[in-house]
């Protein structure tokens, strides 16, 4: 079975889309690949650093708290 002829949109260049290609339908292998082998990329956060972020996140939830539900007398 003869797979289909493709032009990648990125070079021009011709290529046989087949099954389980990695990337998009319309690019061809070469062109796809950086795409795929990004990294990703994550820091990762010790002990304190997340507590500051709870608190900081509790601290604007708070605020916005008493801005919307403030009564004016």
């Amino acid at each position: 079975m003869a797979f289909p002829i493709k032009v990648c949109a990125i070079c021009s260049e011709e290529f046989e889309l087949k099954p389980d290609k990695p990337g998009f339908a319309n690019r061809c292998p070469e062109c796809s690949a950086p795409e795929s082998s990004d990294p990703v990329t994550k820091q990762r956060m010790d002990a304190d650093e997340r507590k500051n972020v709870s608190e900081a996140n509790a601290a604007r939830r708070q605020a916005m708290r008493e801005l919307l539900y403030r009564k004016d007398s």
